[in-house]
């Protein structure tokens, strides 16, 4: 059924305006929507899970060969390791900053329980959501490497800064401080290229930390042993001589760069002590461990969900609601055009509602319509006047 000239400019005005709503809103979708969604998720629980490579140097000082009597340090070698971290996002967390809290351990799989932990602490940093640096509160994090009588963490405070867990959101092909833990500082974590892993682009970055006295850092008993000689394994019986732990890591992040995912991680750890950091002397613990095949899948997974919700509004979206806005700005527009005109209907007896014989002049009555009489109708009442003489 055709639309009335009034209904139709109705109708092209509704379009128009929905279209015009629709193109501002693809516009605006890119620069504000996604801009408050491109930050890291507060739901986070990640594990993630690294082992040492094979066929590469692994080894681990013997602690009990250090306090049992008539040994002297023993390092094993060939050390199976896992190192497992479990990350989750704790109080305080909003719209702007969240805070990370890390679980982490390291231990030898060749002995069991408690024997084969060779290091666990427990670390806390609050970072800005978007840039994934930490929050300029002093301090603005905590270490816990140590236990009470209890058994309970006893955290220290630290304030950091560099980035730790996450990379920003849109990484960069450039140099980005990193935050250390074991050596509490920052160094830079450098580009190194842009490459490939299962189908998804990352960049790969590299850290040098420097040979650090650990006991300058933090003040655990094993940071700094005073024993015999002979213990060390060194000539000069019982005479005591003092050694600090050095510590040193070559550590490799591949991320991925909309979303600041790191894929991939390994570290080249060499922990050893000495009475200089430039002569190591017996070896505590050197390996290189790497994320492992499931971990490698599961941070990909993680990043490529990212990645999805990032296209939908930053692209995917804005382009629908773009094309969907240009079709009903130009139907508004031909309807417009199209339905143009008086919009008043035509009088009945021709154009203008003009009458037969032309018009009537103004004022009078309305012409009288005769009527045809139809075939076979009654002829009409005649009123006869009759002479009164007859």
């Amino acid at each position: 059924m055709a639309l009335s000239a009034g209904t139709r400019r109705t109708v092209a005005c509704v379009l128009v305006g929905l279209g015009a709503l629709l193109i501002v809103a693809a516009l605006m979708i890119p620069t504000y929507t996604v801009g408050k969604m491109a930050k890291t998720p507060l739901d986070l629980e990640i594990t993630t899970v690294a082992v040492n490579q094979p066929d590469e140097e692994s080894l681990v000082l013997d602690s009990t060969s250090l306090t049992e009597e008539g040994r002297s340090a023993e390092v094993n070698e060939n050390v199976p390791l896992v190192s497992q971290r479990f990350l989750t996002i704790e109080d305080p967390s909003d719209a702007d900053q969240m805070t990370i809290q890390a679980g982490n351990t390291l231990r030898r799989i060749d002995k069991r329980g408690d024997t084969g932990v060779l290091s666990a602490y427990v670390d806390r940093v609050t970072i800005d959501r978007k840039t994934g640096e930490p929050v300029s509160t002093d301090p603005n994090g905590s270490i816990a490497m140590s236990t009470n009588s209890k058994g309970e963490s006893i955290a220290e405070p630290v304030h950091r800064t560099g980035l730790q867990y996450r990379f920003p959101i849109g990484t960069e092909k450039k140099n980005y401080p990193y935050f250390d833990v074991y050596a509490e500082t920052s160094t830079d974590m450098e580009f190194v290229e842009e490459t490939e892993i299962n189908g998804t682009t990352v960049y790969h970055f590299r850290q040098n930390v420097p040979v650090t006295d650990l006991s300058k850092v933090s003040n655990l008993p094993t940071n700094k042993l005073s024993l015999p000689a002979a213990k060390w394994g060194l000539e000069g019986g019982e005479e005591p001589i003092t050694m600090s732990r050095f510590y040193s890591n070559v550590r490799d992040l591949w991320v991925e760069p909309q979303t600041g995912t790191v894929v991939k991680g390994g570290e080249q750890l060499n922990i050893f002590y000495g009475r200089s950091a430039d002569k190591p002397e017996v070896p505590a613990l050197k390996s290189h461990l790497v994320f492992d095949t499931d971990t490698v899948e599961a941070q990909l997974a993680i990043a490529k969900d990212n990645i999805d919700q990032l296209s939908l509004f930053g692209r995917i979206l804005p382009i629908v609601l773009g094309i969907l806005g240009v079709i009903a700005l130009i139907a508004g527009i031909l309807l417009g055009v199209m339905g143009g005109g008086s919009g008043r209907p035509a009088r009945a007896g021709g154009p203008s509602g003009s009458r037969p014989g032309g018009p009537a002049p103004a004022g009078s009555d309305a012409p009288t319509t005769t009527l045809p009489r139809s075939s076979g109708a009654d002829a009409p009442t005649e009123t006869i006047r009759m002479p009164k003489d007859l």
